[in-house]
């Protein structure tokens, strides 16, 4: 049996595992993958001698996926969380600590949020508890729902910062069923005001569990081990151009050649994914067309050992706020074990429709975030190392409607037998929720494939 999977990144990393687990070593699979490395968002690089994440640099540690798969793959010895350094949002022209008591900074009470928010800020928080509830009537637009119930400047200094951080885009262009959907499901069981809602979701423990969690030597170590164990014959370099349907299987189109396989399973960005299902499944294209990406760059910076970084995670920064950058990480005190001989700090640039900064290049990037990072914290040191990396159009948008595009797209490919789809464009952008689409897609393929019965994942 031929199994191509078409996407190295940790959807395509995984799905290739799965489908080695289950198929066995008879089973030819092979690994295609457009870029001259693995690991798509996932990227560890050197940078000042250090292991150092300039893609994705954590998992949520509260769903299992990414969990139980470093531990499946024996990586458990190297999991960590982080330190106890607090992240910070830049608001209203100062910085103040990330307040607690949100859910992705929809309050459970304006005392949670005070620090925030100005007078006026802390009135219409306040003012919530007594309106009408909240009656959903399908998907609606996070920001225009958080604006009419608590105002523009809650979302504006918190809930955008916080939005940036994960889709690289605002509230007001994201749906509440895809982006938020555990506040969703309480107002279908409940209508009810927002506070409400929101205090009902905070964490009940005093001493609650890790949120984030990463693996020491980078996140890319798990992108190698998942290859490690798979052993696909992998195809760096190889743009996948066209997908056929046979009588019996698929044609892969390679520019200058062509192979067959028994199966296809795409890991790819939405865009990708359009292009290649456009001849065997013609509705799951055309409704991945409809979800727009966005684009951004981190600038890595080795600061000296003595640069006075902050004592603190990080500091999120609101699109009103002026600067270039969106958000900085520092990782060196985020991460107990980021640093030796030097001080990490990430900057992050880009949001959805705003290029901004983006379109500068490396060393003006460079330039602009030092500028950024010095005004912010007052760090002027020259770095010892720097380093540019571009993700353009990587970091899918669920808009309103986005579930309803995903049905689509997941029932059209369910009747094109032997064809299967992961990725971050479908049941969410991070690690965990890509792990868990891969799980799911390898499934599709053996349950189709060799008759057995489906895998939960």
């Amino acid at each position: 049996m031929r199994v191509a999977v078409v996407g190295g990144g940790i959807s395509g990393a995984t799905a290739a595992y799965r489908l080695r687990q289950r198929l066995g070593d008879a089973a030819e699979l092979t690994l295609f993958e457009s870029d001259d490395r693995l690991g798509g968002k996932l990227r560890t690089i050197e940078l000042a001698g250090t292991p150092y994440d300039v893609g994705a640099e954590a998992f949520l540690a509260r769903r299992p996926e990414a969990l139980a798969l470093v531990e499946e793959t024996g990586l458990g010895d190297r999991l960590t969380h982080p330190t106890r350094a607090r992240s910070t949002v830049r608001a209203g022209g100062r910085q103040v600590g990330m307040p607690g008591g949100t859910v992705m900074g929809v309050p459970g009470s304006v005392d949670a949020v005070a620090d925030v928010l100005s007078e006026d800020g802390r009135r219409r928080v306040a003012a919530e508890a007594g309106l009408p509830p909240v009656r959903l009537d399908g998907d609606v637009s996070l920001g225009a729902l958080l604006r009419e119930r608590f105002g523009d400047e809650l979302v504006d200094r918190l809930v955008d910062p916080l939005l940036g951080g994960v889709y690289a885009g605002g509230a007001d262009g994201l749906g509440l069923r895809a982006t938020l959907p555990a506040l969703a499901n309480a107002l279908d069981r409940e209508p009810a005001p927002l506070t409400a809602v929101a205090a009902s979701l905070l964490p009940k423990s005093a001493n609650p569990a890790p949120v984030f969690g990463t693996l020491v030597g980078g996140l890319g170590t798990l992108i190698d081990r998942l290859v490690e164990l798979a052993k696909p014959d992998v195809r760096l370099r190889t743009l996948v151009r066209g997908l056929h349907r046979l009588p019996e299987g698929f044609r892969l189109d390679l520019g200058d050649e062509a192979e067959d396989f028994d199966a296809v399973l795409l890991a790819v960005p939405a865009p990708a994914a359009r292009r290649l299902l456009g001849e065997v499944a013609p509705a799951a294209s055309a409704a991945l067309g409809e979800v727009e990406v966005a684009s951004m760059a981190v600038v890595a910076l080795a600061l000296p050992p003595d640069a006075p970084v902050p004592d603190a995670s990080g500091v999120l920064i609101g699109a009103r706020e002026g600067f270039s950058a969106k958000a900085f990480t520092f990782s060196s005190r985020k991460w107990a074990h980021v640093g030796d001989g030097a001080l990490f700090v990430r900057g992050s640039v880009g949001r959805f429709g705003e290029p901004g900064a983006l379109r500068a290049d490396d060393d003006e990037l460079v330039r602009l975030v030092r500028a950024d990072l010095a005004e912010l914290t007052g760090v002027t040191a020259e770095p010892i190392a720097t380093h540019v990396t571009r993700w353009g159009g990587g970091l899918p948008q669920y808009g309103v409607g986005h579930l309803d595009v995903v049905e689509r797209v997941e029932r059209a490919v369910a009747e094109v037998p032997g064809l299967a789809v992961a990725g971050a464009a479908l049941h969410g952008v991070g690690i965990p929720a890509c792990i868990a689409t891969a799980t799911g897609a390898a499934s599709r393929i053996t349950s189709q494939t060799t008759g057995n019965a489906a895998v939960p994942s």
